[in-house]
């Protein structure tokens, strides 16, 4: 490499940052547009292959396999929305149940610590610790109907964006072996792969809980689903967020409580890092520092939607900085290649300081 080609290789890294930081302000500023339209591209890749059964095997028009499909989806969204805003309506109208539990585990711990020595009155300290408004319940109960109302909003943006890029699917084909051609293969491939393992997942918890007795295990099982999108942390928010209700069940035995947080946490284990990583392949090639660093970017600029969609993203930008020779040493960054790295670096200057015969 010539002392020109590096200047130039130089310039096209500084104006890859410039414009990574301009496209991060954009997708920022403009989040009410580029949210829907993400999600819409996301369930698009997620449709497409129930779509293509449906003319495949049923001999369904696509125009009539497009209607039906998202028909499908919007009812099952919506059965969804309507589980998900009884669940939070019960658990707003059992908080005072869980407030009496509350006071009764804190007594215990006070009469076990023999706090009356210090004239801590064991009645009374739990109350004015853990007592729970009721204002504070209805504005959990409100801020919760406004979000759902407010995904319900979002939810008919992303339907008029899906309908337009499932119909634009039977007016152009990606060409084999091109760029659009793998990031559809690799994106399918991933999508395809988390449905899968997600539903497990999610199955196999719920089922766990019910079978416990957990209060609201139905809730947690589809909560176990959805989070097992978010790679590594999703796991472990699912994994914890049953504890509260599982230990403020008295019906429930310690056994059945220890057994409520270990057994999810194994499946979880089991299918994160054998199941999943075997169908799943390298079919992303992305290295897991740069999987996490992508959760914490996209999930400051988009909140918890861009952790869902962090993930594919990056993958879809690696595979784009890779087709061109100025961008691919990012691309491998991104994939924890530092060996490729030190190694054209070594090449580079080894060119450069070579004497000029």
């Amino acid at each position: 490499m010539n002392p020109s080609e590096k200047a130039q290789r130089i310039h096209t890294f500084c104006l890859l940052i410039l414009t990574a930081i301009a496209t991060a302000g954009a997708l920022y500023f403009f989040s009410s547009v580029m949210i829907p339209f993400v999600l819409a591209i996301f369930f698009t890749f997620c449709l497409t292959p129930i779509i293509d059964v449906q003319v495949k095997w049923l001999h369904f028009p696509r125009l009539m396999a497009i209607v039906s499909t998202i028909i499908l989806g919007c009812v099952l969204l919506f059965m969804v929305g309507l589980l998900i805003s009884a669940a939070v309506s019960e658990i707003t109208n059992r908080t005072g149940d869980y407030q009496v539990q509350i006071e009764q585990m804190f007594q215990q711990v006070v009469s076990v610590l023999r706090l009356e020595r210090f004239g801590i009155d064991a009645e009374e300290l739990p109350k004015s610790i853990f007592k729970i408004p009721r204002e504070t319940a209805k504005s959990i109960f409100a801020n919760t109907i406004s979000g759902i109302m407010n995904i319900l909003s979002n939810g008919m943006l992303v339907l008029i964006f899906m309908i337009f890029l499932l119909s634009g699917q039977r007016l152009s084909k990606a060409p084999a072996h091109g760029i659009r051609y793998e990031i559809e293969a690799r994106t399918k491939r991933y999508i395809l792969t988390m449905v899968f393992t997600s539903s497990i997942t999610g199955l196999l918890i719920g089922i766990v809980l019910a079978l416990l007795g957990v209060d609201f295990a139905w809730m947690f099982g589809f909560l176990a689903f959805l989070l097992n999108f978010i790679p590594n942390i999703g796991s472990i928010i699912a994994t914890v967020l049953p504890l509260p209700v599982v230990f403020l069940s008295p019906e429930l035995s310690m056994a059945a409580k220890i057994s409520a947080l270990a057994i999810p946490a194994i499946i979880q284990f089991l299918i994160g890092n054998l199941v999943q990583p075997k169908i799943m392949g390298q079919s992303l090639d992305l290295h897991p520092v740069t999987v996490l660093m992508s959760l914490i970017f996209f999930g400051t600029i988009w909140g918890i939607v861009g952790m869902f969609l962090a993930t594919p993203i990056t993958a879809i930008l690696k595979i784009l900085l890779e087709r061109f020779e100025y961008t691919r040493p990012v691309a491998n960054l991104l994939a924890g290649r530092i060996d490729t790295l030190s190694e054209e670096a070594t090449k580079t200057g080894e060119h450069i300081t070579r004497p000029v015969e």
